[in-house]
């Protein structure tokens, strides 16, 4: 039997008074509970929300199974070393170590090739080639720890050797432009290797191919690497005497040029030279290795900044003018002595200016290397043509003419030029003036006794048989059709 109709009534009374007091409770609390309690939390520093939240954790029990434990996660070694190498500048000496290298191969390569007779072309540029892959293997193993390490005055330490301990986590260069020592590595790979390249063009024709191997293998170790330590290593005297030298002038141009002198005098002449006409093979192979070191000099002189920055910015700039300044004072010379320049000259005045600028590049301001330019055009000129025949030595491809002079010429005149706003040194020729003078002598003394001990174990010079028909044939079993 269902409620009476009375039960029913008094039910829904009840049921609308409990639904009233709620109603007006909750308007209560809206009207006044609100604002104090915003009141409550402005004095302990919570929003309302947040004391709900601490009510509903309060009322909440704890959950029935415990938290799993964390687990560390080792910070990620790629992560890690990308926030202590700066990217801009590792991209950037990147490309300058492919820039340097392009010099090399074909640059260089082209540039003698074009310039020997037809039946040498090949073994001079198979000569280029091979020095490269030579002394990246020497650099490996020794030279790159006995020029750039922490050392003596005089010579690099022993803890890169094989490159021991080179690995992701190594820095070099700038404090503020950290690159990864890898990178620094691969860079000055490329200059001792066009160092050791360019002497090839002193005694192009007429040297043996065994003999060229253990000449480069030696000379980058027993020449090169010290006169590196010496001046661009900190702990090398001739930095910590204030010697500047930014990119090789003294390093690289003079070393390579008096070095070549000596070769070429060990060596001797080649056969017919000042009787018979040595007509070169191909001005266009030279040509184009002309340009290929043009550009790749931006890479020589402004990567030598080791960051991407405004003195590389200016490095590149001061590149540019002397170079050009160079090119049209051989050429305008030329004009005046023989009734026309040549595309010879032109490549030649341009490379005396790049080779000048070499040791000032992050030291001058444009004027100071338009002038550069102008007196490295000049003097590469005269060491290429009138020095030559004055002392009758057989340079076959101007090696001392455009690399000893120009980076004599250019390292004098870096202590002139200097600009304490450029590199924040002022300049002193009789500083540059030892540097010169310490390098020369090392590198003609240090010269004679490789090639000593070349032509003990193989001999340096082919046969005249060989050479009257070409080391490409002789040394190679290869020729030009």
């Amino acid at each position: 039997m269902g409620p009476s109709k009375r039960h029913l009534a008094a039910v829904t009374r009840i049921s609308v008074a409990r639904l009233l007091r709620l109603v007006m409770s909750l308007g209560f609390f809206l009207l006044w509970g609100s604002p104090a309690l915003a009141q409550y939390s402005d004095t302990v520093g919570l929003a309302p929300s947040a004391l709900l939240a601490q009510a509903a954790e309060r009322d909440t029990p704890p959950p029935a199974t415990a938290a799993l434990p964390e687990i560390p996660v080792p910070p990620s070694p790629v992560h890690s070393q990308a926030r202590q190498i700066d990217g801009a500048n590792t991209a950037w000496m990147l490309t300058s170590s492919t820039l340097v290298l392009l010099m090399t191969l074909p640059g260089v390569a082209l540039f003698y090739a074009g310039m020997v007779r037809k039946k040498n072309v090949l073994s001079t540029m198979t000569q280029v080639f091979a020095v490269a892959a030579i002394v990246t293997l020497t650099w490996m193993a020794m030279g790159y720890t006995l020029a750039l390490r922490p050392g003596t005055p005089y010579l690099g330490g022993m803890d890169r050797l094989l490159l021991h301990g080179l690995g992701l986590d190594g820095q070099a260069g700038l404090p503020t432009a950290p690159v990864p020592e890898t990178v620094y590595f691969m860079f000055q790979l490329t200059f001792a290797i066009i160092t050791t390249a360019l002497v090839v063009g002193a005694f192009a024709e007429r040297m043996r191919f065994s003999a060229l191997l253990l000449f480069a293998a030696l000379w980058s170790l027993v020449v090169y690497a010290p006169v590196a330590h010496w001046v661009w290593s900190d702990d090398g005297w001739l930095a910590r005497m204030g010697v500047l030298d930014y990119a090789g002038g003294t390093v690289v141009h003079v070393n390579a040029g008096v070095a070549g002198l000596v070769a070429a005098i060990v060596v001797g002449k080649r056969l017919g030279y000042g009787n018979e006409p040595m007509m070169p093979h191909s001005l266009a192979f030279s040509v184009v290795g002309a340009a290929l070191l043009w550009v790749g000099w931006f890479g020589f002189n402004a990567g030598s900044a080791l960051a991407a920055d405004a003195r590389a910015g200016m490095a590149m700039v001061v590149t540019q003018v002397a170079s050009a300044a160079a090119a049209m004072a051989w050429m305008v010379v030329e004009w005046v002595v023989r009734g026309r320049p040549s595309a010879l000259g032109v490549i030649s005045g341009a490379v005396g200016g790049l080779v000048a600028v070499t040791p000032a590049s992050g030291y001058v301001e444009p004027s100071g290397a338009f002038f550069i330019g102008i007196a490295g055009g000049l003097t590469c000129y005269v060491g290429a043509t009138a020095l030559k025949r004055l002392f009758g030595y057989d340079d076959s491809l101007d090696v001392f003419g455009i690399h000893a002079v120009g980076g004599i010429v250019g390292a004098l005149l870096t202590g002139v030029f200097a600009s304490p706003a450029i590199g924040g040194v002022r300049g002193s020729v009789f500083k540059q003036l030892v540097g010169i003078s310490a390098t020369a002598a090392f590198s003609v003394v240090a010269t004679m006794l490789v090639l000593m001990a070349v032509s003990l174990v193989v001999g340096l010079r082919v046969d005249e048989e060989d050479e009257r028909q070409g080391l490409d044939i002789s040394q190679h079993g290869e020729h030009l059709e």
